[in-house]
């Protein structure tokens, strides 16, 4: 980032070209503080107001600004001289106010967007005017790397550099406001930042400031830029860490330590109230040993990884729900009860199953979908038939979905509970239900067994048996 106060002498402003939009002239200045370079556009109107500006209350000279032309201004000989003089004009007007540097002409310039200083000002203000109003609101307030950073570097100064004399642009209003923020967003981006040529993501920023965070989101921005994120360990509850490239959880668990070794955690390293844990959309290849540094995980989101087999989820005593969606899944393990214990619900879509086999003995499950993978045979739903809590199974999108009669087929082991199953986000409507009814009498009485019907049988018949 751009820091003014640091550079003065280092400061190269220029006007190159100008653009034409609809008719209105747009001359693009091109700001260069030491290596940080951006551009911003202005009407000769805008030029023509801070001017004004800075006459009244900088005492700056009346004649410096070219006038104004009401007719042949869209000449193109006129529009050059024009720009020459508006470049000429801008850097007299920087060289004669650099040392106070008015917000008026910082702002003119877009250093409330580039630079540290600036930029803190005018977070400040927001914070001053609007703080309370953000806090007391229920969405997270979302935070770019830029922001982050100007308070890192901030945090280095003992004191400000520069005396702010207009109390609402006080840094304090950004302290306040972090320390009293539970729901925190860092969004980054892989390109250039607006029109400058700062890369966000290479931008370090830390996290002292914030105390009392309960749901942090960090997307697209490298974890390892990220320092005393573990002052959060404390209050997290809702931690969401997606398309950051992280490789394994230990890299995040154990965030503050340069060398991250499982063996060398501690009771310090214990996310103590992490109940949700998402790594969507990252390149994990296995759930590694650090997960058990946040033991109370009830839901686990690991959705589009490189995930191909389910390890270490014993380590989570609470876990209940399984996000596994776009992985590289290609069969489970026969023991998986004993990995995933009282499992409520698992999402498993989009990866190359082909069999259901290894959910025969998850009894707690009430939700499964394994939806657009490679299940052929109906025979496969038999062994998820007897599951007594089951309730919400989606198998669209396999080869089994095609079949003739597909619906009454996935229901029909299931029994007497067919009208709880809701198969593909929908319930069973009676006539299919009459018709599982009837492929159940007919294969029992193929089996020579004498059916039994019971009061809680009746809802699945009506007075009409259909065809079949």
């Amino acid at each position: 980032m751009a820091c003014l106060l640091l550079n003065q002498e280092n400061v190269h402003l220029k006007i190159p070209s100008v653009d034409t939009v609809d008719g209105v002239t747009y001359y693009r200045i091109e700001v260069k503080i030491a290596s940080i370079k951006w551009t911003v556009k202005h009407r000769y109107n805008e030029f023509a107001e801070l001017h004004e500006k800075l006459v009244s209350e900088h005492c700056v000279e009346k004649d410096i600004l070219p006038p104004k032309k009401l007719i042949g201004n869209k000449c193109e000989a006129f529009v050059e001289k024009r720009r020459l003089s508006l470049e000429t004009y801008i850097n007299a007007v920087y060289n004669y106010l650099k040392k106070a540097m008015p917000r008026e002409l910082a702002v003119f310039l877009d250093l409330h967007v580039y630079d540290i200083y600036f930029l803190l000002q005018s977070m400040a203000l927001e914070f001053f005017t609007r703080g309370v109003a953000l806090l007391q609101t229920s969405t997270s307030y979302k935070f770019n790397p830029i922001q982050l950073y100007a308070i890192s570097e901030r945090l280095k100064q003992p004191c400000s550099s520069v005396e702010v004399v207009d109390k609402k642009y006080d840094f304090s209003h950004v302290l306040d406001f972090n320390s009293h923020l539970t729901s925190l967003t860092i969004e980054g981006s892989p390109e250039p930042y607006k029109t400058s040529n700062i890369y966000s993501s290479a931008l370090s920023i830390e996290l002292s400031t914030f105390k009392n965070v309960q749901n942090l989101t960090i997307d697209q921005y490298p974890v390892d830029k990220i320092y005393n994120m573990g002052n959060l360990r404390d209050t997290v509850s809702v931690l969401k860490v997606t398309h950051t490239k992280l490789r394994n959880i230990v890299e995040l668990a154990m965030c503050e330590e340069v060398h991250k070794n499982i063996e060398n955690a501690n009771d310090s390293h214990v996310w103590l109230k992490v109940m949700h844990l998402d790594l969507s959309d990252n390149r994990i290849e296995m759930i590694d040993e650090a997960i058990k540094l946040l033991p109370h995980i009830e839901c686990l989101t690991l959705s589009n990884n490189h995930l191909s087999e389910i390890s270490n989820v014993t380590l989570l005593p609470r876990l209940s729900q399984l996000y596994l969606a776009s992985n590289n899944f290609t069969s489970l393990p026969d023991d998986l009860h004993t990995k995933l214990g009282y499992i409520v619900y698992i999402d498993l879509s989009q990866n190359k199953l082909t069999s259901l086999a290894s959910f025969s003995k998850l009894y707690s499950l009430e939700g499964l979908d394994v939806s657009c993978n490679r299940i052929e045979k109906i025979e496969e739903v038999k062994n998820i038939g007897h599951l007594p809590c089951l309730e919400h199974l989606r198998l669209t999108g396999n080869p089994v979905s095609t079949i003739v009669d597909y619906r009454v087929k996935v229901l029909e082991p299931f029994g007497k509970r067919a009208a709880d199953i809701c198969l593909d986000n929908e319930k069973p409507n009676q006539k299919e239900l009459d018709t599982v009814s009837v492929h159940q009498a007919l294969r029992i009485a193929r089996e020579g067994k004498s059916p039994t019907f019971t009061a809680s049988d009746a809802p699945l018949f009506s007075a009409e048996i259909p065809s079949i």
